[in-house]
């Protein structure tokens, strides 16, 4: 556990990133709504995050944990500054949070 499972990237134009992803890598995205697409592999996966409300700035590297609370607080207690709480999504439970470079990434304990 606490591996990189996942990485958003956000996406101006959903449909145009779907469409240049699955042509070019042969990806298989599958929608969750109308503003979200991920690849479902089970290995490092990919999401497409076309709610700009919702989009990091940069690529988003997500962390696969066991405890979800347990490394919320030991991202505080490191120095790390929470920038999203927990928060559910179809699968598990995640929160942002930058590091002190001010990398953003996330923490997600899946169901």
């Amino acid at each position: 556990m606490n591996r990189v499972s996942f990485i958003e990237l956000p996406a101006a134009n959903l449909d145009a990133a779907k469409k240049f992803y699955g042509g070019l890598f042969g990806w298989t995205l599958a929608d969750f709504g109308p503003t979200y697409s991920c690849t479902m592999t089970g290995d490092v996966d990919v999401g497409l995050q076309g709610d700009r409300q919702e989009q990091a700035l940069h690529p988003l590297p997500v962390i696969q944990v066991a405890d979800l609370e347990a490394v919320l607080k030991s991202v505080t207690a490191a120095g790390g500054v929470v920038v999203k709480p927990i928060f559910s999504f179809p699968g598990g439970r995640r929160f942002h949070f930058r590091d002190p470079s001010g990398n953003e990434l996330a923490a997600a304990q899946y169901e």
